[in-house]
């Protein structure tokens, strides 16, 4: 079918590539207008949190996501001198559509005040300068500004740069790598074009589906280089085969044999990878079902352009266009049987369990530091420090310390209007506020009779509640659970009355509670999954079990690595990353799903290759060792692009990106060396006849040819 479809985009190749040529212009102007459907928000719908959002948003007239605070310096100053700094805070916020001062507070030569909006984080964000500029017009240039919209609004620019610098860099590393492997041919070009055509017409879907769904602020960075990485890998798989069945036949059965082969190979790849990050979107959460939305569409769309846009540029190049003139590259240079993975394959199928032993050993010595790995809905206090909100933050952190900058609020429903000024509510009120007060970790506490801590029907009430540590701080965490279980149910309210905890903890809460309960059900669909798939392109029943424990391996790898960057600080340095004390929840997840399909595509990769060899006749060790030799290099080179790629999230100035960047990287790395160069092959050889068997009843229902048990095979 491959081959028929190919000589198909051979004969009308012109309107092919037309065709994307205009998919990638459409996708391009797409893409430039897509930040401002982009957002921060970790709120998760149906949650305590949510549901005092909703009534902070329709009986108060407020969005928390278009919350200002002002953070003010003073030394010496009188209170009528105070009294003046609030009322040029007012003042200033008036550029504010709906803006209303929420709360000011003077604590020990720190001033500062909340400016809540009825506006979202975009809208919100564009009145940043505004108010920045109206505070200076009232004498107030020393005021700096801060909260989700200022930091959006400061931080989309640095990331816009961060991408520009990570592509250059990718970009460069990729070209210097396809002219090692490919040598110097024209070739080298289709990769290139093969991602900008996959990057650009992403982005344009993506963009189709941001008008009916949130997507996270990051997504542009991630898209962008790990789309790169994918859709270079996918590219270069297919030309390399392209110039190896060249060598064999003419242009034209070469390209169908290359679709037959290399081309369902990535078919097979591209659906691993987006079936892995499709069960994100169930998770309950919009930021994460963004990322796994997102994650569709990019091998999605590199899987269609390797099936027209491919062949259609291979058509065009054709076989000089392959051929290397000059340097020859390293794929060209000798025979892939005799080069050094060659050599490390029979290494591993003459003395396997030694290769076992000590891959297992290097491998545990890593995932034990995730014994030590805690999480964080967000590292807020990770950004880049020439930023205003950024610096802000850190005078907040070092005045008044970290819990000031993610306050809690308590919303409470009375049950009917006009309860708030009733002498048992405010009992009641006085007497939670005393309670909230004596806790150990609550730093401040402010509440009140009238506006803004009553809404104008008189039957919402709310707390404002700042901690001492931050957002993701255990004792921060402790603090939510408290106030939940009980210090909002041992009150005098009426007994109608509803408590709701929000506020940046509390949303925090509500985000890794969601994580933690949907991670075991997406880690059991994916496997799952994945071994159905893999059980009907491998044609083993032992195979998937064997490549979805090394996919598991490599993933503990790389969660372990990232604790011993990030949290130990081992090679913080010299990286350049952040030094936390956690890593981030959203992270661990999408990295799993993300990890999972790449490892996959490589295990495909190696596995399909000696599934052929295996069924020219070749015995076990000879379809291993013919397996490694044949796809080690271009397996090498693919995970070389995409550790490229990586490298411009881990040069960002973001500890999300830093760590998805770094736990990328790592990941692939450890799996392109210690799982398929040295434990793959092992483990194969101690399988032995079991690689190949798939029993006929189970060949019938998954429509594939059977695989017979056969004899125990010879070592070489």
């Amino acid at each position: 079918m491959l081959e028929r479809w190919s000589q198909w985009i051979t004969r009308h190749r012109r309107a092919v590539i037309i065709t994307w040529i205009a998919l990638t212009l459409a996708g391009i102007f797409a893409g430039s207008r897509l930040n401002q459907y982009l957002t921060t928000s970790i709120a998760v719908p149906g949650s305590e949190s949510a549901h005092a959002d909703h009534i902070l948003a329709t009986a108060f007239q407020e969005n928390i996501e278009g919350t200002f605070t002002v953070v003010l310096n003073f030394k010496n100053a009188t209170d009528a001198e105070i009294a003046g700094f609030k009322e040029r805070i007012t003042r200033a916020s008036k550029v504010i559509p709906t803006s209303k001062v929420t709360q000011q507070r003077a604590i020990g030569g720190l001033l500062f005040a909340n400016i809540g909006s009825q506006m979202g984080l975009y809208e919100a964000a564009t009145y940043t300068d505004d108010f920045r500029a109206a505070l200076r017009t009232e004498g107030l240039a020393g005021a700096l500004v801060t909260g989700p919209p200022a930091i959006d609004a400061d931080v989309s620019p640095v990331l816009s740069s961060d991408l520009q610098r990570g592509q250059v860099i990718a970009l460069v590393m990729a070209l210097l790598l396809l002219i090692l492997m490919l040598g110097t041919c024209r070739a080298v070009l289709i990769p290139f074009l093969f991602a900008l055509a996959t990057i650009a017409t992403s982005l344009g879907v993506i963009f189709l589906l941001a008008q009916k769904m949130l997507m996270v602020l990051y997504i542009p960075n991630i898209v962008e280089l790990i789309g790169l990485g994918l859709a270079i890998d996918y590219s270069l798989l297919i030309v390399h085969r392209f110039r190896k069945e060249n060598q064999e036949g003419n242009e034209t059965d070469a390209l169908a044999a290359t679709m037959r082969t290399a081309g369902k190979t990535v078919i097979i790849s591209g659906v691993s990878v987006a079936i892995a990050l499709a069960t994100l979107l169930l998770v309950p959460i919009p930021f994460v079902r963004s990322l796994g939305a997102a994650g569709i569409v990019v091998p999605l769309v590199s899987v269609i352009a390797a099936l027209t846009l491919q062949p259609a540029l291979l058509s065009y190049f054709g076989k000089r266009g392959v051929t290397p003139r000059g340097f020859t590259g390293a794929m060209a240079r000798r025979d892939p049987m005799q080069g050094v993975i060659a050599k490390m394959a029979r290494m591993s199928v003459r003395h396997p369990l030694r290769v076992l032993a000590i891959s297992l050993v290097l491998l545990f010595s890593i995932t034990g530091s995730i014994l030590s790995l805690h999480v964080t809905p967000s590292s807020i206090t990770a950004l880049p420090k020439n930023l205003e909100s950024s610096r802000a933050i850190d005078t907040f952190t070092h005045k008044a310390g970290a819990g000031i900058i993610t306050p809690h609020e308590i919303v409470i429903d009375l049950g009917s209007p006009a309860l708030a000024s009733a002498f048992p509510v405010e009992s009641a009120r006085m007497k939670l506020v005393d309670a909230l007060s004596t806790d150990k970790e609550v730093f401040i506490t402010a509440s009140g009779v009238k506006a803004p801590f009553v809404d104008p029907s008189g039957r919402y009430l709310r707390i404002f509640l700042v901690s001492h540590h931050d957002i993701g701080a255990p004792q921060t965490v402790d603090l939510v659970k408290r106030l939940r279980a009980s210090y909002l149910h041992d009150t005098n309210f009426p007994p109608a009355t509803r408590f709701y905890v929000s506020g940046g903890p509390a949303q925090g809460f509500d985000l890794i509670s969601a994580l933690r309960s949907s991670a075991p059900k997406i880690v059991l669909l994916v496997l799952a999954i994945t071994y159905l798939l893999l059980l009907r392109a491998f044609r083993s029943l032992f195979l998937p079990l064997k490549a979805i424990a090394m996919d598991l391996l490599s993933i503990a790898s790389s969660f372990g690595i990232l604790v011993l960057i990030f949290k130990s600080g081992i090679g913080a340095t010299l990286f350049g990353t952040y030094h936390l004390p956690q890593i981030e929840a959203w992270v661990l997840l999408f990295l799993f799903a993300l990890l999972f399909g790449l490892s996959m595509d490589y295990e495909v990769f190696i596995v399909s290759r000696m599934r052929e060899a295996k069924d020219r006749g070749a015995s076990n060790s000879e379809a291993i060792v013919e397996g490694m030799a044949q796809t080690g290099g271009v397996v090498s080179g693919a995970a070389l692009i995409l550790i490229a790629a990586s490298t411009g999230l881990i040069l960002g100035h973001f500890a999300g990106l830093q760590e998805v960047g770094v736990g990328l990287a790592f990941g692939i790395l450890i799996d392109a060396t210690i799982i398929r160069g040295l434990l793959l092959p092992a483990t194969m050889v101690l399988l032995d006849r079991w690689n190949w068997w798939l029993p006929a009843s189970l060949a019938r229902a998954l429509k594939v040819k059977a695989s017979p048990l056969g004899s125990r095979g010879t070592r070489l």
